[in-house]
């Protein structure tokens, strides 16, 4: 039901002040948990990944008080976009083509949102692969603690992690990209990328722009190692129904029970595909039987359509 949705809704919350991560003995790791949170839907579902796939999107700028947020709110967007290599053109001022741009952004009076929501963006998508369109809608008086979270939504990192990231619900400052958010946008349009990746097809590429910024890389790639094993062993109980989603999605309040099924049948699918690729664990064609089969048995239907007719589903 969720994954046949042509749209998903990316609501921001700011709850105060941020939420640290326990210490490690290394840079590397909490890093790369928050890369790993970045692949889930607040509800409980990992995520494929979906982002532009032309090099520029045309933009329109509507609702109030644009003299103080229309220029605010293009920089921001413009400075995401760049570290995707995609280029923003603002039509707000072209009648005609305001109307077909494939980013509609407005300014909305305060009484629009809550101030519990008061920023949300839309991504619009026939499959979840390719953004075709975004609605985005910012409140007044907060557009300047929303723009760049938004931005990043706009350019299809959906999930709310935890960490030093402007996609943090526990925002730890509005006024700038952090190190990690440029990593992000690096490795969602790298050409080692496509849409529709799985999140464990993803892994790698997120933790090598890591591993590119790490103070020590010869630690990083030991940590990385380490991550990726540890990922792998938690996911699988996961799909099992033994383990749980990432803590930030219970701290925010939006993870649902129905999400987390949802995300149980996901990640047994996501764990086929990356046992049948070698994306993250080495290829094991018996493992990506398994869990193939698990993933047909609870209703995917990826996982139906690519288990040969002879192989029966199991629970």
């Amino acid at each position: 039901m969720w994954k046949s949705l042509a749209a998903t809704l990316i609501t921001a919350a700011f709850f105060g002040s941020g939420l640290a991560k326990a210490d490690r003995p290394d840079e590397f790791t909490p890093g790369m948990e928050t890369m790993w949170e970045v692949m889930w839907h607040q509800s409980g579902i990992p995520t494929r990944l979906v982002r532009w796939e032309q090099d520029n999107i045309t933009v329109s700028v509507t609702g109030v008080n644009l003299q103080a947020h229309k220029q605010r709110t293009l920089d921001a967007l413009r400075t995401v976009a760049a570290e995707a290599g995609v280029q923003v053109i603002d039509v707000s001022d072209q009648p005609d083509l305001a109307r077909q741009a494939n980013v509609s952004i407005e300014i909305t009076p305060n009484a629009a949102l809550s101030e519990n929501q008061p920023c949300e963006t839309r991504l619009d998508f026939e499959t979840e692969t390719r953004i075709e369109s975004v609605t985005m809608q910012m409140r007044d008086s907060d557009v300047a603690r929303c723009v760049l979270h938004e931005s990043m939504h706009v350019m299809g990192v959906r999930g709310h992690p935890d960490g030093e990231t402007v996609l943090s619900y526990f925002a730890h400052h509005v006024e700038g990209l952090a190190p990690l958010d440029k990593a992000m946008l690096r490795a969602w349009y790298s050409p080692k990328v496509r849409g529709g990746m799985t999140p464990f097809e993803v892994m790698p590429v997120l933790a090598d722009e890591l591993v590119k910024i790490s103070p020590d890389r010869k630690q990083a790639e030991h940590a990385r190692e380490r991550f990726f094993a540890q990922t792998i062993e938690q996911m699988q109980a996961f799909a099992q129904g033994e383990g749980d989603v990432p803590p930030i999605l219970k701290l925010c309040g939006k993870a649902t029970s129905e999400g987390i099924r949802f995300g149980r049948m996901e990640m047994s699918y996501f764990l086929a595909v990356a046992y049948q690729k070698g994306a993250t664990v080495e290829q094991d064609a018996a493992q990506a039987t398994r869990w193939l089969q698990r993933a047909a048995s609870l209703g995917n239907r990826s996982a139906q359509a690519r288990l040969p007719s002879d192989q029966p589903t199991r629970s």
